[in-house]
């Protein structure tokens, strides 16, 4: 801490005496100067100590009001008087002025030259320095000591609180608490939920300082509170929280910067180390879609201590139109982000997982650009509820998810939940399950665009007859084709002549030019039927 004017007052050496204003002598001094100016405020910046013999002062209790509350205003933090020269003692309308303004006045004996009490300060202030530089440097030898320990995030997080005498959490880049240090902060750590979520949002760096009943911060503690996110590019690797009772001084906002620095070069090297066990993750997923589960169970076995157990699903994420894109018009950030939840996700609850990427086999508008993301998880898993949730919260993401299934046959999963993906995409869906395509019909497996336009082609001479002709011929047909050709159930669903339907059945094999008794003709001009029911669902 910097010296105090109470520090200032007790160095016997100085021999100043207090005149006005000892209920703030607790205020910081952060430099000495001495002015002879009726109005010093200009070369003033706050927080001095200032000194004058009082040549031009005036003697008139006005003119001394005038001069303290100017000094007051400007932040100087107290007033020393030399005696003996222009006066011989303080005037008492100077002591009444600040006593009333509650700015400390300092006597300054005859004996006590204005550059003693410079240097004792200027001591004080070098010493304060000193001691914050060796404070700084024994925090950051000591927090890289943890952060080379085992389980050295967790390390640094507890040994960061110790050093601030409050408080520390560390949030993954999905924003869940993952270290926390004391154990009973964790509920005011949780509080910050809101805050960190809206740091996700924006570029790192970011920050926010916040205190006690702040927007997004829900607690009666008046904490002192600095959220800082982590990473060493524009994309957030996880977050710091610290909470102090006390703003925090700029040698606990070193020791910060030091924690922020060590927590992001562990987080990069965690993230290296990740990525490759992503591709020998991925490289087990692309052999248990081959069928050689086999071989993938023993390579396993050594790496992840074995594939994951029971049912599971395969889920595959592809970006969406509306998805955030680079200048090539790759997507951005959203499959990385899906992959690194998935994975925290699946860590928290112990759970294996398999993940890779590859480009997508079909680069059409409507069907996932540049790659996607093909994750084998526990079936409901934690992984499975973290990629529903995620995009969920992402406008640029679908996914297609698999019926549950033994790992032994991942890969017709894999296929459903392609189909189910490609079904999401056309339909503008977030999520698609297997169940919903499996149980409907096989229009959404068809491209939308070529499936109208096959049905406008086909149905063309029907509708022009019937908007020009009597005979609703394509109600007739559809009645029909619903009945399966049964005349009499047909007619009656439509309350005509079963004879009017015949004659109606023979001007539609006319006028396209087909056979009804050709059961190709009928399934095609079913499906043109229903693709335009359909359509309004997908």
């Amino acid at each position: 801490m910097p010296p105090t004017l109470a520090s200032v007052v007790r160095n016997s050496s100085l021999h100043l005496t207090v005149l006005a204003g000892a209920d703030h002598l607790e205020r910081p001094v952060r430099w000495v100067h001495t002015s002879e100016l009726d109005d010093p405020t200009p070369f003033l910046e706050g927080g001095e100590l200032l000194l004058t013999t009082g040549i031009k002062l005036g003697t008139s209790t006005k003119s001394l009001q005038a001069y303290v509350h100017r000094l007051a205003d400007a932040g100087v933090v107290g007033l020393g008087l030399g005696v003996g020269l222009s006066h011989t003692e303080v005037p008492q309308p100077l002591v009444e002025a600040a006593a009333q303004r509650g700015l400390p006045l300092l006597r300054v004996p005859e004996p006590t030259p204005f550059i003693a009490i410079s240097k004792a300060v200027s001591a004080a202030l070098a010493a304060e320095q000193y001691e914050a530089v060796t404070t700084s440097f024994e925090a950051q030898e000591e927090l890289t000591r943890a952060a080379l320990g085992q389980n050295g995030t967790a390390a640094v997080v507890r040994r960061l609180a110790a050093r601030l005498g409050g408080w520390a959490a560390l949030y993954d880049s999905s924003g869940a608490l993952s270290v926390v240090a004391p154990d009973w902060a964790a509920r005011r750590a949780a509080r910050l939920a809101t805050e960190v979520d809206r740091l996700r949002r924006r570029p790192a760096p970011a920050s926010a300082a916040l205190q006690g009943r702040a927007p997004g911060f829900d607690t009666a503690d008046e904490d002192f509170v600095v959220v800082q996110s982590l990473g060493a590019d524009r994309r957030a690797r996880g977050f710091l929280a610290v909470g102090t009772e006390d703003r925090i001084t700029p040698t606990e906002r070193y020791v910060l910067n030091a924690a922020v620095a060590l927590l992001t070069l562990t987080l990069e090297r965690s993230r290296e180390l990740r990525h490759a066990e992503e591709r020998m993750g991925a490289a087990l997923l692309r052999l248990v879609l081959a069928g050689q589960v086999g071989t993938a169970r023993q390579v396993a076995a050594g790496l992840f201590g074995g594939l994951p157990e029971g049912t599971i699903r395969i889920l595959v994420a592809g970006a969406t139109p509306a998805g955030e894109r680079d200048d090539a018009g790759v997507p951005v950030h959203d499959l990385t982000e899906l992959a690194e939840r998935a994975e925290q996700a699946g860590g928290r609850a112990g759970e294996k997982l398999l993940v890779a990427r590859e480009p997508a086999r079909d680069v059409k508008e409507g069907t996932p650009h540049g790659e996607r993301l093909v994750l084998l998880a526990v079936d409901g898993g934690a992984v499975h509820r973290a990629c529903l949730g995620a995009v969920e919260e992402h406008e640029g993401l679908a996914i297609g998810v698999s019926a549950a299934a033994p790992v032994e046959d991942a890969g017709s999963a894999y296929a459903q939940a392609e189909r189910a993906l490609a079904v999401a995409l056309r339909g503008g869906r977030r999520s698609v399950g297997h169940e919903e395509v499996g149980a409907g019909s096989l229009l959404p497996l068809l491209g939308e665009d070529a499936v109208a336009a096959f049905a406008e082609g086909l149905l063309r001479p029907l509708r022009e007859h019937d908007r020009t002709a009597r005979g609703d011929l394509v109600a007739s047909l559809r009645a029909w084709l619903s009945r399966h050709g049964q005349w009499d159930a047909a007619a009656a669903d439509l309350g005509v002549h079963r004879h009017t339907l015949r004659y109606r059945m023979r001007r539609v094999e006319e006028l396209l030019g087909r056979s009804l008794d050709d059961t190709d003709v009928r399934m095609e001009l079913w499906l043109a039927l229903r693709s335009g029911e359909e359509s309004a669902t997908l």
